[in-house]
């Protein structure tokens, strides 16, 4: 009987045209692979776009968020349509187009917030300060070039990786990283500076597992085939298995993490997060801008300087032009009132502080042009709520806006303000406050004059209400002194107290803006009440502000009112009355053995005598005394080390050619040998047999002892020649371990002391006393 012959199925060919129809030529089964590819690159888009959203809860409109949104879809797509390309193309196409993104997005920006300047500049200046100007701007932080870079450029950076490592490599777990490291950054940069952001979390987390949720298959494979497909029944068997025995251990995996972390995670849930920006400084300002007062002595010297220039619209009530306000100074530490404020970057908008209750507030516009001021600090109306023209930075405790690039003539900038109209009439009852939230403008610096003490107390006193505490304040300065425009610059106590009650024939008794505001302020804290200086320019419409319309005020903060401006200036032409004996220090008899020195005028910065305190009356000990003890002190430390250094080494020796066995007290006579060489700059290779070591070594003490007019030639019998006898040993105990004696020992131990004694006695004298104390041999790898 034959086999029957097999029976082969021919499959006729179906012509093109017959071939079932469908969307694009596709069929029902390229509509379903459509479907299956669209879930994740979605999903990428949708988690890198949620960043977005958490990052833009503290950027004051949603441009920052859109433009991420941008982000992450263009990098997705792009890796999308360029999916049949080679992978190393994909790289370098996505950064051309991420270049073009983010230039369209640093224009918007620009445009958004007003920020002069053309593409170029602007795109250089956001890539040099984007990093530090998102953590030390102010929240709401604008959008601007600086602050929207940094984002833009990582979203687009995340999605590109993700759809890479996700779409092209398959692995879509994998591909989640860059989207959750981009979502945890924004949840850090934001930090406590906005609500927890749960629902995008909740969002996040769903979009996440869609995406993993969908079938998908490898690159160039069918989605969703079977891996073990066509395998024997067997082996299919055994690969089910081991993929069943591998997902049931990721998922223990998963579940035991779960376990662990979830305790940690939950506990962290109430903690407040910690705020980055607490680790970047923010914009600084120069000594000048932080003490302006300084400068009100300087524009008196040259009144026809003009620093700016102004057009107002608006704001001046019942026809008076607003001040125009530079700085407000609010610490004093009995030498220096400065603005000690804490400015963070800003954009066009600034943040709405509210007035006081029942305060009204006058809009006000100013167009200004800088012409000679120079620093940092930016003058303005107060209250800023807008600044176009100029990058800013603002501190809102104090309303003060400085330029971080500094003023330059010509600059140009707008800003509007709310000019506030406290109710005058609620001073003459209004308290002022007390406690912690105002004690860093009630604080009195240590060292103020008894005469400025008394002086206080006497008009608090006989004024029992803070406003008329204030008012006798005022009263008093511009009834007693007068304004020169050569007064000394100063507002340290000494310089304060000699204008307080300095002699009037003597320089006493005149001064500046700068004396009045400072005195005011320093005599209303001595009389309890919250004080500041003020310093800016005159009332000013429009036209020219000049040098001679720069002056200094003081203001004193009362509650349900707010900062109230004194006036302690003189009236024009009144003749100030003199100070009244109670007020005018006492003179001091010097003892008889002493001759009194002549009086000193205080100068801009007080002798550093003035301000010492000779407590107790009794002197320190002198100059010389401080300086031999400290010179004797160092010696006898240098000392000490050196002779420490000496006793180690000594004892290293000892320990090398004195313990241990025969092999070792060798080994380490050696030992001594190769420190010898290091110690006098002719090191031994490591890779030198012991003969040539011997061989270098001869010949580095027949140099060594030429030099120094020694001998020129080594024999055996001298040190230089008994170095091959010390190798010799040594390969003794590396080839024969066991076979040397304490004999040997004790003589390589003489060849090795009196080869060193040889090198050294061949150096100067300086180096022979540094041989002794070198800690290298302590630290050289034995």
């Amino acid at each position: 009987m034959g086999r029957d012959p097999p029976v082969v199925t021919v499959t006729p060919l179906r012509p093109a045209a017959e071939a079932p129809a469908g969307p694009a030529g596709g069929g029902p089964g390229a509509v379903a692979r459509v479907l299956r590819a669209v879930p994740v690159p979605l999903a990428l888009i949708v988690m890198i776009a949620l960043a977005g959203v958490v990052l833009g809860r503290v950027y004051a409109d949603p441009l920052l968020t859109r433009l991420t949104a941008g982000a992450a879809v263009g990098s997705v797509l792009v890796s999308v349509a360029a999916r049949r390309l080679p992978s190393w193309l994909v790289a370098p196409l996505s950064v051309t187009a991420l270049a073009g993104w983010a230039l369209l997005s640093l224009r918007l920006a620009a445009a958004h917030a007003a920020v002069p300047g053309g593409l170029g500049e602007v795109a250089a200046d956001a890539a040099r300060n984007a990093i530090p100007r998102l953590l030390t701007a102010m929240i709401p932080v604008q959008p601007a070039p600086d602050t929207v870079l940094v984002p833009v450029v990582a979203a687009w950076l995340a999605g590109l990786a993700a759809a890479e490592v996700a779409l092209r490599a398959g692995r879509v777990l994998l591909g989640y990283l860059p989207p959750v490291l981009l979502y945890g950054g924004a949840l850090y940069v934001v930090g406590p500076n906005a609500g927890p952001a749960v629902g995008p979390t909740v969002l996040f987390a769903a979009v996440a597992a869609v995406g993993l949720a969908v079938p998908g298959g490898r690159p160039g494979g069918p989605a969703g085939a079977d891996p073990v497909a066509g395998l024997a029944p067997a082996v299919r068997a055994a690969v089910r298995l081991r993929l069943f025995a591998a997902g049931a251990a990721g998922v223990a995996v998963v579940v035991a993490l779960a376990a662990l972390l979830a305790p940690v995670v939950a506990g962290q849930v109430d903690d407040r997060p910690v705020d980055p920006r607490r680790y970047v400084e923010p914009p600084q300002v120069e000594s000048l801008d932080e003490n302006p007062l300084i400068r009100i002595s300087g524009w008196a010297l040259n009144p026809d300087q003009k620093l700016l220039d102004v057009r107002t619209e608006g704001g001046a009530a019942g026809g008076v032009p607003p001040r125009i306000r530079l700085a407000v100074l609010s610490n004093y530490d009995g030498v220096t009132w400065r603005v000690g404020a804490t400015y963070r970057n800003a954009g066009r908008i600034l943040p709405a502080t509210e007035p006081v209750p029942g305060t009204a507030t006058d809009p006000v516009r100013q167009k200004i042009t800088v012409a000679d001021l120079t620093g940092r600090l930016l003058p303005a109306v107060p209250t800023a709520r807008e600044v176009t023209g100029a990058r800013v930075a603002y501190d809102p405790e104090t309303g003060t806006l400085i330029r971080p690039e500094g003023l330059a003539p010509g600059l140009r900038y707008e800003v509007t303000s709310a000019r506030e109209q406290p109710d005058l009439n609620l001073v003459s009852t209004a308290n002022v406050p007390a406690g912690d939230a105002v004690a860093r403008v009630l604080r009195v610096a240590d060292g103020a004059p008894e005469q400025m003490r008394r002086l206080a107390s006497q008009l608090a006193e006989e004024n029992g209400a803070p406003c008329a505490r204030a008012a006798a304040i005022a009263d008093f300065l511009a009834e007693h002194y007068r304004v020169t425009a050569d007064a000394p610059s100063g507002h340290a106590y000494p310089n304060l107290g000699f204008f307080l009650f300095g002699p009037r024939n003597g320089g006493g008794q005149r001064g500046t803006s700068e004396q009045f505001a400072a005195s005011f302020a320093v005599l209303g804290r001595l009389a309890g009440l919250p004080t500041r200086v003020v310093v800016g320019f005159e009332p000013k419409a429009d036209g020219p502000v000049r040098a001679a319309d720069a002056y200094a005020w003081p203001e004193v903060l009362f509650e349900g009112v707010g900062w109230v401006p004194f006036d302690p200036m003189p009236r024009p032409d009144e003749e100030p009355r003199p100070v009244e004996e109670d007020f005018r220090p006492k003179p001091e008899d010097p003892p008889p053995s002493e001759v009194p020195a002549p009086t000193v005028e205080p100068t801009a910065t007080p002798p550093a005598e003035a301000g010492a305190d000779r407590r107790g009356g009794q002197a320190g000990p002198g100059t010389p005394v401080l300086v031999g003890g400290g010179v004797g002190a160092l010696v006898l430390l240098v000392g000490v080390l050196l002779l420490v250094l000496a006793v180690l080494r000594r004892n290293l020796s000892r320990g090398r050619l004195g313990h241990g066995d025969p092999g070792r007290r060798i080994a380490g006579a050696w030992r001594e040998l190769t420190d010898a060489l290091r110690l006098a700059g002719h090191p031994a290779g490591a890779d030198l047999a012991a003969a040539e070591v011997a061989d270098h070594a001869r010949r580095t003490l027949d140099e060594a002892q030429a030099a120094d007019g020694g001998p020129a030639e080594a024999t055996r019998d001298r040190p230089g020649g008994a170095v091959d006898e010390l190798a010799g040993l040594l390969n003794q105990v590396g080839f024969a371990p066991g076979s040397v004696t304490t004999e040997q020992a004790e003589r390589a131990a003489a060849l090795a002391g009196g080869y060193v004694s040889a090198l050294r006695d061949a150096r100067a004298r300086w180096r022979r006393l540094l041989w002794r104390v070198h800690p290298g041999p302590l630290r050289w790898r034995r």
